[in-house]
């Protein structure tokens, strides 16, 4: 056999019952030529040219490999320099690039020219023009072919490309020591040491993109609970109510702008989540987010905590540390419970926000930095500054824009997403499986006022999914307060609802309390049994409740 009599047709087995096709007896796949290049720029893209180029030529080298096996017992070749010769006609074959008349393969004198190369083709598509020949897996295809074929190691190189702007891509085929030390670089592509070293330099970028994805991820981690379809937030938050989501919608206006933010609402109510959203949606969603507690931390701990100290600075100082203002550079650092900081902290507060810059303990240099602040509390401030605990100039520093988050009881459009979603979380954390709620749990939660807004929620749901007896909450498993709530009269919380929608409520509730009791529900409601009677008739009850006296005179 010489290789210019190779026919596609001979060598091309196709099987469409089977769904394989077969090239040079070796199964094979058709690839798009297009899918090819967008690889190669996800390649270039996050992995870096040295990576790409490295991982693309090692992958043809293997290529190549496996082709002069496979045509290795396939046939009878007339000569070595057939077999060798075979090579670039395979490929050609193939569809990997089409040979200029006359051009010998890369081993000859003249090299190979390549009118064609999907290669160069892709490249240009993808990239444009480019100062470096680009046909690297077609390069590390030959080589391994050749390889393999001669018994040596031949290595393949462009001099010539398309994608620099010359007529043809032009191959040369050399042993190590004919290349010598003027093309050693391009020679390390073909080496495994060489995939280990650049690939350990793209490691380290797409470690640090992972952390930043990481951290993102965590921030949205409730939103992506598979068995709680509530988050319809990307951010996570539950916002059903219209209360809440005017409050999401001038967050994400005002991370528009970089300026400081001023977040107030009772103890609970979510705050730092809508701090994290401010951050997620502003320009600095890539920087940290860092948080820290104001009223958690001593005045004496909290400067050198914000600032950073120098080493010696006092006892215990052994190092140099950078502060949080410092640390958050390029992000965002969450304030939180600024309504606590000592008066003599918020005078150094207040410099640092007009000033840009802080000082270190026991350092004389300023430092600058970059941060958005985003301070809350649950304070009521004005009446902090009437009272001389807070200073009004930090206060106006703070409130460029105020966002005050609505307690849990003026949301109750969003008590049942938010128990949902809570519930799956902590399930998810004990490794139980639990459905959901019964329609009497769900209902008691939301009778209850939840004074302590969203925290005494997910409190709660844990204690419900730790007590639980089959695989959803019961009433029983709420705690005794939230049990014995029924709908107050004191007041409006939420929409303003229908008299008639109340009434039943609180008859229910008080129903439920007396355990079906209705002689002593109607003593209780002052009023007579028959209109007790003639009110459940109305509601559809009455045939529920009897089957269930039914069924418990019967246990």
């Amino acid at each position: 056999m010489r290789a210019e009599d190779l026919d596609l047709k001979e060598l091309l087995e196709l099987d469409p019952e089977g769904g394989q096709i077969r090239f040079a007896g070796q199964r094979a796949l058709l690839l798009d030529a297009v899918a090819m290049g967008l690889l190669r720029k996800y390649l270039v893209e996050n992995f870096g040219s040295t990576a790409a180029r490295t991982v693309l030529t090692q992958f043809g080298f293997a290529h190549g490999w496996r082709m002069a096996d496979a045509m290795q017992g396939q046939f009878a070749w007339e000569s070595p320099e057939d077999r060798r010769r075979a090579g670039t006609r395979i490929h050609t074959l193939a569809g990997l690039f089409r040979l200029e008349s006359g051009s010998d393969d890369p081993m000859s004198k003249g090299g190979s020219m390549l009118a064609s190369s999907y290669e160069a083709e892709q490249h240009l598509l993808h990239f444009g023009r480019s100062d470096e020949p680009m046909c690297w897996t077609i390069c590390g295809l030959i080589s391994g072919y050749l390889t393999r074929t001669v018994g040596e190691e031949i290595f393949v190189l462009e001099d010539r490309c398309l994608c620099r702007g010359d007529s043809a891509c032009h191959l040369v085929g050399r042993n190590r020591d004919h290349w010598r030390d003027d093309r050693a670089e391009e020679l390390r592509f073909f080496n495994e040491a060489r995939l280990t070293d650049c690939l350990d330099v793209s490691l380290q970028r797409v470690t640090e993109t992972l952390k930043l994805a990481e951290r993102k991820l965590q921030r949205h981690r409730r939103a992506l609970i598979h068995a709680s379809p509530e988050a319809i937030e990307p951010s996570g938050i539950i916002a059903r109510s219209p209360a809440m989501r005017q409050v999401m919608d001038m967050a994400r206006r005002v991370a528009r702008v970089d300026f400081t933010v001023l977040i107030t609402g009772e103890s609970g109510a979510g705050k730092e989540r809508i701090a994290r959203l401010v951050h997620d949606e502003s320009a600095r969603a890539t920087g940290p987010f860092i948080a820290v507690n104001c009223g958690a931390i001593a005045e004496t701990l909290l400067e050198s905590e914000l600032f950073g100290h120098a080493k010696g600075a006092f006892t215990g100082a052994t190092q140099d540390r950078l502060g949080l203002f410092e640390s958050a550079n390029g992000g965002t650092l969450f304030l939180d419970e600024i309504g606590e900081v000592s008066p003599s902290m918020q005078i150094k507060l207040l410099r640092a926000l007009q000033e840009r810059e802080v000082r270190r303990v026991g350092e004389n240099k300023s430092r600058r930095f970059d941060v958005r602040v985003v301070a809350a509390t649950n304070r009521d401030m004005d009446q902090a500054i009437a009272a001389g605990a807070f200073r009004q100039d930090l206060y106006f520093r703070l409130k460029v824009v105020e966002l005050i988050v609505p307690p849990l009881r003026s949301r109750k459009d969003d008590i049942l997403p938010l128990a949902r979603m809570l519930l799956t979380e902590a399930a998810r954390g004990m490794r139980r499986k639990l459905s959901g709620m019964s329609t009497a749990a769900a209902d008691q939660l939301l009778r209850y006022s939840w004074p302590g807004n969203v925290r005494e929620l997910a409190n709660t749901m844990q204690r419900a999914a730790a007590l639980a007896l089959g695989d959803r909450v019961e009433l029983t498993d709420l705690p005794e307060e939230v049990r014995q709530a029924i709908p107050r009269g004191n007041g409006v919380a939420g929409p303003v609802r229908p008299l008639e929608e109340i009434e039943k409520d609180y008859i229910l509730a008080a129903l439920e309390q007396n355990g079906g009791n209705q002689a002593r529900t109607a003593e209780q409601l002052r009023i007579g049994s028959a209109t007790l009677y003639r009110k459940l008739k109305l509601y559809g009850l009455l045939h529920r409740q009897r089957a269930q006296l039914r069924a418990q005179a019967m246990a």
